[in-house]
């Protein structure tokens, strides 16, 4: 929506500048803008939580939100829609909007189903959407506690309360694929980045990454861990009880060279094909 009612100009400028940047919203603003409209942004700075800016034709132009339009002082009327609102101003002079509507994916509600059914106790959302935005997203997906608006500093002071609230055995992990998103999977207990959308930073800072970014796969990769930490158990009890079984027989006479190299040699084969269920188990998930 323009102010001067040229919106194929004002989505050529956003994309212009959105072009240089791996978030989401940005390359679902630089889809929608065929290439030929897009002309060259020099001097590119991305602002996390905020926006982008550079410099288009000579001129200083800004994209981003709410947050980002105040920051230069340019005051904005409230917003009646409910879907992801990116502003657009060139020289402090505000220009107008895109409103990027907001969709979950197909298997998102079956997917935080499944985390439910693998017992996680609580789900909460944490974006720099729009109130309005966080709250359909969270009504319509089930969601126990979301918080929107927030920057990346606002998510490490949510995570913090969370681990604080943490109790005896239990484990606080965060999924994310931004840039924004870093901090929070750093200090989470379990960093899930996915990696297909992800950005590179989000990638470097998480202990797991879900290389075709379905929501379904958490659970799936929850599954995994289990059955693989279940089968560690199994060959360390398996393998200290057999040696401590020869070792007794030993003592009252009863062992013999053969039953050592069983407890040694026969012990790891029986550990390493056990270890194998866990790649099988995997592909049978």
């Amino acid at each position: 929506h323009a102010q001067d009612g040229d919106n194929d100009a004002l989505l050529s400028m956003a994309a212009a500048l959105e072009e240089n940047s791996n978030h989401p919203i940005a390359r679902s603003i630089v889809s929608a803008c065929p290439p030929e409209r897009r002309s060259a942004v020099s001097e590119f700075t991305e602002q996390p939580g905020l926006g982008v800016s550079g410099i288009l034709d000579g001129a200083h132009i800004c994209a981003g939100n709410r947050a980002l339009m105040e920051h230069l002082g340019i005051v904005l009327s409230e917003e009646e829609s409910a879907g992801t609102v990116i502003h657009v101003a060139r020289e402090n002079e505000y220009l107008g909007y895109l409103v990027i509507e907001d969709c979950e994916k197909d298997e998102a509600k079956q997917a935080l189903a499944a985390l439910h059914t693998q017992g996680v106790q609580k789900l909460v959302m944490l974006t720099g959407d729009r109130e309005a935005v966080g709250k359909e997203v969270a009504e319509r997906l089930g969601i126990d506690e979301w918080h929107a608006e927030l920057l990346p500093t606002d998510k490490v002071a949510h995570i913090e309360r969370l681990l604080g609230e943490e109790k005896q055995g239990k484990s606080v992990a965060f999924v994310g694929d931004g840039i924004n998103d870093a901090p929070v999977l750093k200090r989470a207990d379990v960093g899930i980045a996915m990696g297909a959308l992800g950005s590179d930073a989000a990638i470097e800072a998480a202990d797991v990454v879900l290389m075709d970014d379905k929501p379904s796969n958490i659970a799936v990769a929850i599954k995994i861990a289990r059955h693989t930490i279940a089968i560690a158990r199994q060959n360390v009890w398996f393998a200290i009880g057999v040696k401590v079984a020869v070792l007794l027989l030993a003592t009252v006479g009863l062992g013999n060279m053969w039953m050592a190299v069983m407890a040694d040699v026969g012990v790891t084969v029986v550990a390493v094909l056990n270890a194998m269920r866990s790649y099988l188990k995997a592909n049978a998930f």
